[in-house]
């Protein structure tokens, strides 16, 4: 049997972190991946999805060239092509990632790990144990059990199409839903969201999705509340029909996709074998320092089944490291005000509290402060997308708990604003800010 000091399970960004920031300070340390390293960030999450959304935004500009006085003619969009680039971009990032391994000195074992007891696991005959080993295996989408359910496709399959589907329903209602459909809808595809509740991005601040809804609409989505599908079901002509609650019976797509959430990918580990208990979805609780149930076994990122980010995977993983081998024994990511970006169109940026949170926990010692106005790039243009802005303060102090922003450029201004609520910055404190103008983010240190 192969021994190391640090085993990292899982070739993502958070195992990859993990292993190279233990392999910094002298520990011996390797990564198991059976697929393509970089995880679902690098190949079918945030990268290519960023990818999509900058031709999305692109397409948007477009539209409004003609107001800033340029005479553009859109011929269309090759979506073929911009697949083939985006491939080979995600490519170079693999090379990357088991470069940066190799110049780390860390062992890469290729193949599926599942564990045979403590600290070991087996990867194709041969068994590798370490001190301490973390699971960072991530998490995949999930499909709802339905008949005909296998003709639809997932996130990942958004990824492999090979070309742009004329009729699309995106069914869910939750960031990866809204990302996806967005992109289609600026690329011209036909989109119908189908939306089992009433409301886009549950969970978020009510004012993030209520915006969302109306920007979304006026781009031409058609968005379904109340309506849960069945069945699928292929029609002679080639095309998806969804049977669905609530919803009409002759509706049918080219493609039909699935954003329904994620679950972690656990099942083949045999976590059982190593002591590691796991909740009743497949996630693996742990304790603040990322610790599971087995001495010696940790987990981070999406397989503990909150907080499903890649930054988050990243931090824990550094940090866990730091703790192991470094003697910062009080080393672990607090997971409070943890900023997230949703790229939508318009975008969606939020750190803290929602309001309904803050009231449920401070009640009448809540104050929030809103805006709402259209951004200076669209009061000159005829498409006239809105921004939307809420702080969300507690106390006499006016702690700012919450920020939440969607609009033009929501994306790029909330890293800011969010050190700020993770400092403990107070109304006062923005206010005393000098705004920069004209900006949209000015009005975030200029509400009333």
């Amino acid at each position: 049997m192969t021994q190391f000091d640090f085993l990292a399970i899982g070739g993502g960004s958070g195992g990859i972190a993990a292993a190279v920031r233990a392999a910094s300070y002298g520990a011996r340390a390797a990564v198991i991946e059976c697929g393509p390293l970089g995880g679902t960030c690098v190949n079918v999450g945030c990268v290519p999805k960023k990818v999509m959304w900058y031709a999305a935004a692109i397409a948007h500009g477009l539209e409004d060239a003609t107001d800033y006085g340029f005479t553009v003619h859109r011929e269309g969009f090759d979506w073929a092509a911009l697949k083939a680039s985006r491939d080979a971009y995600v490519a170079r990032l693999n090379e990357i990632y088991r470069r940066r391994l190799e110049t780390s000195g860390i062992e890469l074992v290729r193949g599926q790990a599942r564990f045979v007891g403590e600290r070991t696991v087996e990867v194709d005959g041969q068994r590798y144990g370490a001190e301490h080993v973390v699971v960072a295996v991530g998490g995949a989408p999930t499909v709802p059990a339905l008949p005909g359910a296998e003709l639809g496709i997932d996130s990942d399959g958004f990824f492999a199409l090979d070309h742009q589907p004329r009729r699309v329903a995106v069914v869910g209602a939750g960031y990866i839903a809204v990302e996806l459909a967005g992109m289609f809808r600026a690329l011209g595809s036909e989109v119908t969201m189908l939306v089992r509740r009433q409301s886009l991005l549950h969970g978020f601040d009510a004012m993030l999705g209520e915006t969302l809804t109306e920007e979304m609409r006026g781009a031409g989505v058609d968005i379904r509340f109340g309506t849960a599908p069945t069945a699928l079901e292929r029609d002679t002509d080639g095309a998806i029909r969804v049977r669905a609650q609530g919803d009409p019976p002759a509706t049918t797509f080219d493609t039909v996709l699935w954003a329904t959430g994620r679950h972690p990918r656990t099942a083949d580990l045999g976590l059982a074998a190593a002591g590691v208990a796991t909740a009743p979805d497949g996630s693996i609780p742990t304790d603040p320092f990322q610790a599971t149930s087995a001495p010696g076994v940790y987990a981070i990122g999406d397989v503990t089944g909150h907080d499903l980010l890649t930054p988050v995977a990243i931090a824990a993983g550094r940090r866990l490291a730091d703790r192991l081998f470094a003697g910062m024994t009080d080393r672990r990511l607090e997971y409070d005000n943890i900023p997230t970006v949703v790229f939508s169109h318009p975008p969606v940026g939020t750190v803290g509290m929602t309001e309904d949170v803050a009231r449920e926990r401070h009640g009448d010692a809540v104050k929030v402060y809103r805006a709402k106005f259209t951004p200076m790039y669209h009061a000159f243009t005829r498409h006239r997308s809105q921004t939307a802005m809420k702080l969300v303060c507690v106390g006499p102090e006016e702690r700012v708990v919450g920020c939440h922003v969607i609009g033009l450029g929501a994306d790029e201004m909330l890293q800011g604003f969010a050190v700020a609520v993770k400092m403990g910055a107070r109304k006062r404190d923005l206010d005393d800010t000098v705004a920069i103008h004209p900006t949209s983010a000015e009005e975030l240190v200029t509400m009333r």
